[in-house]
C-alpha cells in the first residue's frame, strides 16, 4: 500500500470520519460511507452528507443518534467457521451466519466483531475478526500481500507439473489472478488434496482457479491466514489472539507504513484449542463395602453360605409323595394304595410283532 502523501500546511490534522469509524469498530469502511449516504452519522448534530470530512477525534459524532465511544486498543480473534454459516451478519434468505454461532463462542463483554475477508457458505477453517475496521481493510487490501493458505479435496486428475505454472499467476476470463503457491499432497480414490498459497484473496479464487485446471473442489479450508495457522482449534470454537508475535504482526499492519511488496515476514503463531475452566472437585470416594463370605463347595448359589439346619427348623415332607420316611397312605375305603412306581424301574421294550397282549395272531 504506498504511503500517505505528506500533508499541506492547509490541511486540517485529523483522518477521514469514514476511518475514525472503522477504527471505533463502528462497522468497515465502506459500510459508514453508506451510512453516511443514508443520513445516519451526524457531527455535534448537524448531519454529514460526504465521507471526506476530516476530524481529529470522534467527539460529537453520533450514529443513529447514539454518540460513539472512543477508539479501544485493537484485538484479534480466531474462529473455526464450520459449513453451512454466512459470513454476514445478516442474512436476507433467513440462513444462519457466524454471529449465530459466536454468541455460544464468544466470552461475555467482547466487543462487535468484523471478520477479515470472507469464507463462502460452504467453505470452512479458519477465519479472522477483529474490532478494527483499520485493521481489517489493511489486511484484505492485495496490496498488503497478506497470505492465505488452503486445503481443497477435488474431483479429477492433476499432476504437479500443472500446479507449479501457477506460481505466475493465471489469467481466466478476464481476470488475472496472482502469483499461487500450490502443491499436489495426496490422492485418495478420485479425489486429490491441494495445498494452496494466495496472496489477493479474490472472490472464489480458489475454486475458480482449480476449476480452470479440470478439478471440481468438494471440500475447501483455508488454513492459514497471514502468520496464523489453524491448528487444533476445534470447529466451531474462538479464541482471542495474544502474544508478541501478535502484537509485532498488528503493529505493522497498524502503525507502520505497508512497504512496497508487501508486508515482512512475520513468525508463525499456531492457533490452540480455548482453554477450559477448571473442573471442580470430586467429592470423596465411598468407603467400599465389605466382602461377601466366600462360597464353600455345594453352596447353593455363588454368594449363599449355609446354614446349620437342626431338627426344629427341618421342614417336614409334603404329604401324598412316596419316599423312604413316609408311609403308604389309606384311601377312604380302608385299602392301603401301592407305593408309586420307582422312577428307575423301566418298561421293556416291545419287541417287533408282539404286544403287550402276546404275540399277534
Amino acid at each position: 500500500m504506498p504511503t500517505a502523501p505528506p500533508r499541506s500546511e492547509n490541511r486540517p490534522e485529523g483522518d477521514r470520519i469514514a476511518k475514525l469509524l472503522a477504527r471505533a469498530g463502528v462497522a468497515s469502511r465502506r459500510e459508514i460511507e453508506r451510512m453516511i449516504a443514508e443520513g445516519r452519522v451526524a457531527v455535534d448534530g448537524k448531519v454529514l452528507d460526504t465521507p471526506a470530512t476530516i476530524l481529529a477525534s470522534l467527539r460529537g459524532v453520533t450514529v443513529d443518534g447514539n454518540p460513539v465511544a472512543a477508539a479501544e486498543a485493537t484485538r484479534l480473534f480466531a474462529f473455526h467457521k464450520p459449513t453451512g454459516l454466512i459470513t454476514a451478519e445478516r442474512d436476507l434468505a433467513g440462513r444462519p451466519t457466524i454471529y449465530t454461532a459466536l454468541r455460544n463462542a464468544l466470552p461475555t463483554g467482547t466487543p462487535r466483531l468484523m471478520p477479515v475477508g470472507r469464507l463462502d457458505l460452504n467453505t470452512e477453517g479458519l477465519l479472522l475478526l477483529t474490532n478494527d475496521g483499520g485493521l481489517k481493510r489493511t489486511m484484505e487490501l492485495p496490496a498488503t500481500k497478506v497470505p492465505r493458505t488452503y486445503r481443497a479435496r477435488a474431483f479429477g486428475e492433476i499432476q504437479q507439473s500443472q500446479l507449479e505454472d501457477l506460481i505466475e499467476g493465471v489469467e481466466i476470463d478476464g481476470v488475472r489472478y496472482g502469483s499461487i503457491d500450490a502443491n499436489l499432497e495426496r490422492g485418495t480414490g478420485r479425489n486429490v488434496w491441494v495445498e494452496m498459497t494466495i496472496t489477493e484473496g479474490k472472490n472464489r479464487e480458489v475454486r475458480r482457479v482449480l476449476e480452470y485446471l479440470g478439478l471440481k473442489v468438494n471440500r475447501l479450508i483455508r488454513t492459514g491466514y497471514g502468520p496464523f495457522n489453524l491448528g487444533d482449534l476445534p470447529r466451531g470454537q474462538a479464541v482471542e489472539l495474544t502474544g508478541k508475535p501478535v502484537a509485532r504482526f498488528l503493529s505493522e499492519m497498524t502503525g507502520e507504513p505497508i512497504p512496497r511488496g508487501g508486508v515482512k515476514k512475520a513468525d508463525k503463531v499456531e492457533i490452540a484449542a480455548p482453554s477450559k475452566p477448571p473442573r471442580a472437585p470430586r467429592p470423596p470416594a465411598r468407603k467400599a463395602a465389605p466382602a461377601r463370605p466366600t462360597p464353600h463347595k455345594g453352596a447353593d448359589g455363588p454368594y449363599s453360605a449355609r446354614k446349620p439346619t437342626d431338627a426344629a427348623n427341618t421342614v417336614p415332607p409334603r404329604r401324598g409323595r412316596a419316599g423312604p420316611d413316609s408311609a403308604p397312605r389309606k384311601d377312604n375305603a380302608g385299602t392301603p394304595r401301592p407305593p408309586a412306581r420307582s422312577p428307575s424301574r423301566k418298561r421293556p421294550p416291545a419287541t417287533r410283532g408282539n404286544t403287550p397282549r402276546g404275540p399277534r395272531k
